[in-house]
């Protein structure tokens, strides 16, 4: 009677591996495809947040690179509309670049990046009245480089490590 009742233990785990081995094979194929979806994912947003700051750091440092040329031109008196222009188109391309970043880039990094963008616009205003003859008291084209040449490149310097962290490289 054993030898009965092995055969039978033998036929209904048989019958029913052979049932149920699709539905695992399924489930198996399933949960793979889920993690490969989320890996994917997790590539894809890390790859916009580098796209995002690539394009926010060059953008920021053209900006200031402008502002320290606009500066120089001013204290030589030599500022024309085609400096005025570029530094409008590159003002204009920080902007944007830095909107496009505050719907992919974690908050902390748009902490920093304020931190730039507090220094960068107020050397802009400075280079706004310099060129149009109302200067603040103290305000000259050197004073104001001095600012964006401690403050700026401090602050660009600490945007760029915390990106850089961000995206998973240490030096």
């Amino acid at each position: 009677m054993s030898a009965v009742i092995a055969a039978m233990i033998t036929a209904v785990v048989g019958v029913l591996g052979t049932l149920f081995a699709p539905v695992l094979t399924q489930r198996i194929t399933a949960r793979q495809r889920v993690e490969e979806r989320a890996e994917a994912d997790r590539l894809r947003r890390l790859e916009e947040r580098r796209a995002a700051y690539t394009a926010m750091n060059r953008a920021s440092r053209q900006f200031s690179t402008l502002l320290k040329d606009a500066l120089h031109r001013l204290r030589d008196d030599v500022y024309t509309d085609h400096e005025r222009t570029a530094l409008e188109e590159a003002r204009l391309d920080y902007r944007d670049r830095y909107a496009e970043a505050q719907m992919i880039v974690p908050e902390h990094i748009l902490d920093a990046s304020r931190a730039v963008n507090r220094v960068l616009a107020g050397v802009d205003a400075a280079v706004k009245r310099l060129d149009r003859g109302r200067a603040r008291d103290g305000e000259t084209p050197d004073s104001v480089r001095l600012t964006l040449t401690t403050e700026g490149d401090r602050e660009l310097a600490a945007m760029r490590r915390l990106m850089r962290e961000d995206l998973g490289i240490h030096d």
